[in-house]
């Protein structure tokens, strides 16, 4: 059972920077498909980017394309997302998530077996 546990989340003012881990256990296959999800109040969980962990390939959602930048170190079994220019709209709980293949296109919810409890995220203006 692939068990998975953010932490980097916090507040910070608009403009700053945060990194999030997502740190990982359980694995039983060579690669997975690590996805990383963002969920405001009232609104619907949406996929803010992915990593293949063993081609290194990545897919952003385009509201955080070129300021959020997903990356993993297999060694350590962790998945990060450090995210750059953060602007109040990015205030949400992240979910790290897990599958055992990608499927092409935006992450979706229902493309993950493992979730992790997620960290929260402020930004202030």
């Amino acid at each position: 059972q692939v068990q998975l546990v953010e932490s980097g989340g916090g507040s910070v003012q608009a403009g700053g920077s945060l990194r999030l881990s997502c740190a990982a256990s359980g694995y039983t296959y060579s690669s997975y498909c690590m996805g990383w999800f963002r969920q405001a109040p009232g609104k619907e969980r949406e996929g803010v980017a992915r990593i293949n962990t063993g081609t290194g390939t990545t897919y952003y959602a385009d509201s955080v394309k070129g300021r959020f930048t997903i990356s993993r170190d297999n060694a350590k079994n962790t998945v990060y997302l450090q995210m750059n220019s953060l602007k109040p709209e990015d205030t949400a709980m992240y979910y790290c998530a897990a599958n055992h293949f990608c499927f092409d296109g935006a992450p979706r919810e229902r493309h993950y077996s493992y979730w992790g409890q997620g960290t929260q995220v402020t930004v202030s203006s």
